[in-house]
């Protein structure tokens, strides 16, 4: 009999063992997801450490390489699933890819315009189980993301009096617990994102091209919008607009997500308006710094230790820079053309829209370059590329998406 008590303890131990090895496994597979624009943080920076930079070197190795139609819209990655969009024949098509080989997994279609600079703008958001999509034209979709069946849809222009924007909807939607955060209508959306239902919607209108992004003030989480002609703060369950700081940019193109530190906000856009860091902490607004050294016409910077690093320039023309968030001096600049960038580690990954990879050091001191992959994809790429479970993937206008291989 005790031989038997203590075989029994052991398969239990053994099983508890195994058991918290799986779920860490599956928590640490989950921490590698990239599950919205910008990922699952926002931030733009990849949560792959274990990759090789040099593996891009002279084009790299490509794992596979598909298209999904025109537009610009990312990628966004749960588990062995890719979410993207693209449009063919005035259809929008939402896709889930197989990360091993790029081969269709589903498809949903719906009658949308291609519209001028064809195609969606938007990318996907995925929580693993349901992905919410968004056309240039105010569709928005919740589908099951192992089927692409549809569980609820909306349209923001019908249902929610929001205006078009004059190169169509862009700002990717957000997940936050359980509701979905949108930048549609003068600052902003909210719904329930398990049901549709709207949380909140602010008064009708036109908003801007970036998508909300998730702030804290204190212990409090609020969300940044940058709208038409300015960026607000607003509460995320109430809809209460806190604060407005105006910025009015030519064709109103507000297109890069602002970006949050310490309670201060970063936000810069192109058409030689330039860039501002706004401290929010007090009972209004107030202006840190104004400069032009830094003019994102819609790719986001990243943050990293305390140093932003984005394209200067609009489309045809633009630097890699990098400059201090707290003053905005420059550190340094590099022609690398215009473009768009994502990091990892120390590490910024810049696609410019010729269609060449870069991995640069992400350090003040000094541009250095670390490899260079030459060109991957034809012109023209405005998409930012994305770092995920050893993947970098890369897209252009066309919907051509590429995946290289940057396992070490």
């Amino acid at each position: 009999m005790e031989k038997i008590m203590k075989q029994r303890i052991s398969i239990e131990l053994i099983g508890m063992v195994l058991g918290f090895f799986v779920a860490e496994q599956g928590l640490a597979s989950n921490q590698r997801d990239w599950t919205q624009f910008r990922g699952s943080n926002q931030d733009g920076i990849s949560k792959d450490v274990q990759w090789n930079p040099q593996a891009i070197t002279n084009g790299g190795k490509t794992a596979w390489k598909t298209n999904v139609g025109v537009g610009y819209t990312s990628v966004a990655v749960s588990g062995d699933k890719i979410f993207t969009m693209g449009n063919k024949n005035n259809q929008d098509i939402v896709y889930a890819l197989s990360l091993k080989d790029g081969a269709s997994l589903w498809q949903f279609a719906y009658p949308c315009s291609a519209g001028a600079y064809p195609g969606p703008r938007a990318t996907p958001a995925t929580d693993g189980k349901l992905v919410y999509t968004l056309s240039r034209e105010g569709h928005l979709f919740c589908l099951n993301a192992d089927t692409g069946k549809v569980q609820w849809q909306k349209n923001l222009i019908t249902d929610f009096k929001a205006e078009n924007l004059g190169w169509g909807l862009s700002g990717s939607p957000v997940i936050k617990g359980n509701l979905l955060l949108i930048n549609a209508c003068q600052y902003g959306i909210v719904l329930n994102r398990i049901t549709g239902e709207k949380v909140w919607a602010s008064p009708a209108g036109v908003g801007g091209y970036a998508a909300p992004v998730v702030y804290k003030t204190g212990n409090t989480e609020y969300m940044a919008v940058f709208g038409e002609k300015a960026l607000y703060g607003v509460e995320i369950n109430t809809g209460k607009k806190l604060w407005a700081a105006n910025w009015e940019t030519s064709y109103n193109v507000n297109a890069a997500d602002p970006i949050p530190l310490d309670g201060k906000i970063f936000i810069s856009t192109g058409y030689d308006k330039g860039a501002t860091v706004i401290d929010i902490q007090g009972t209004a607004p107030r202006v840190v710094w104004t400069s032009k050294i830094m003019r994102n016409h819609f790719s986001s910077c990243v943050l990293i230790n305390g140093y932003l690093y984005g394209i200067d320039g609009n489309v045809g023309n633009g630097s890699l820079k990098c400059i201090d968030f707290a003053t905005g001096t420059e550190k340094w600049s590099h022609n690398l053309g215009f473009g768009s960038l994502t990091a990892a580690g120390d590490h910024l990954i810049v696609l410019n829209e010729r269609g060449e990879l870069f991995v640069v050091k992400a350090s003040p001191t000094a541009f250095e370059q670390v490899a260079s992959a030459g060109k991957i994809l034809e012109r023209t790429c405005w998409t930012a590329p994305v770092l995920c479970r050893d993947l970098i993937f890369c897209r252009n206008e066309k919907g051509d998406i590429v995946a290289l291989d940057v396992s070490k």
